[in-house]
């Protein structure tokens, strides 16, 4: 179904397109195009990009889903290539198994630790995360990292990429507003970060103080391992103090993405008080 009246889209039938095969690169890898854009898919998530103020390079639509894509059209800017794909093109190009017809490629903000060190608060939450591999935990830290208050989110090594489709989908647009910065030697920036007076608070399923004798306000930063390895020695050895959240013994520990978030609530709720 072509889509009406818009002259700005245009026709691509070719795999070969250099902007479908930089679509299809970086869904595929879940890295950055060579000029810094990332893959996205759904029309919510297109128009949380929208509504973050995000740069795009281009917005594809395929033909089924051209019709309900069509309203994103007037919101893109005279730079941004729009395409009409045919749906086996667009369904080829794309991370979901029965897509809804609409992508795009953004430039995500950037950030980096210095932002956060020279940043003055006296109450001032950071979470690191080591390990997180599954993207639907990470998408549901990085959400409710916006949704309290968190001030960045730090991923340490063996941590999903944060430009991974389905962390960007979990994580609701939140991914585009949150701060982000890559730390692959996390030991280093766990150090830096107890420079600038951070405290440094690790979480365990089974050791530690209990969360609701804990004090998460001030300048804390709150470390999330993976369910099966815990963190790693060199980041055990930087921790100020363990904590844990109390559950009963028929379960042996919580979902990463269930766990951060009860923190994360826990520490918006002591900054409240």
């Amino acid at each position: 179904m072509p889509v009406p009246d818009l002259s700005r889209v245009r026709t691509v039938t070719s795999r070969q397109n250099s902007l479908v095969k930089d679509l299809r690169k970086a869904f595929s890898q879940a890295e950055p195009t060579a000029d810094g854009y990332i893959a996205i898919e759904g029309i919510r998530i297109v128009e949380e990009a929208i509504r973050s103020g995000l740069r795009f390079r281009a917005l594809f639509l395929s033909e089924s889903g051209a019709a309900q894509g069509s309203r994103l059209v007037p919101q893109m800017a005279d730079n941004v290539e729009i395409l009409l794909l045919p749906d086996e093109v667009f369904t080829s190009s794309v991370a979901t198994e029965t897509p809804q017809g609409v992508a795009a490629l953004v430039k995500l903000k950037t950030s980096d630790l210095k932002d956060l060190l020279e940043d003055p608060s006296k109450e001032l939450a950071v979470i690191g995360t080591v390990g997180i591999q599954d993207p639907g935990n990470l998408g549901t830290i990085i959400r409710s990292a916006e949704a309290f208050g968190i001030r960045g989110v730090l991923l340490g090594p063996k941590t999903v990429s944060h430009y991974n489709s389905k962390v960007v989908r979990a994580s609701a647009g939140s991914v585009f507003r949150q701060r982000i910065i890559k730390a692959p030697v996390f030991s280093e920036a766990i150090r830096l970060l107890k420079a600038y007076d951070f405290f440094v608070i690790g979480t365990s399923s089974h050791k530690g103080k209990p969360l609701d004798q804990a004090d998460l306000a001030g300048r804390v930063a709150l470390l999330i391992g993976s369910e099966g390895a815990g963190l790693p020695p060199d980041v055990v050895a930087e921790v100020n103090e363990f904590i844990t959240i109390p559950h009963s013994e028929k379960v042996e520990s919580l979902n990463a993405g269930v766990a951060a978030s009860i923190l994360l609530y826990e520490a918006a709720r002591q900054r409240r008080t």
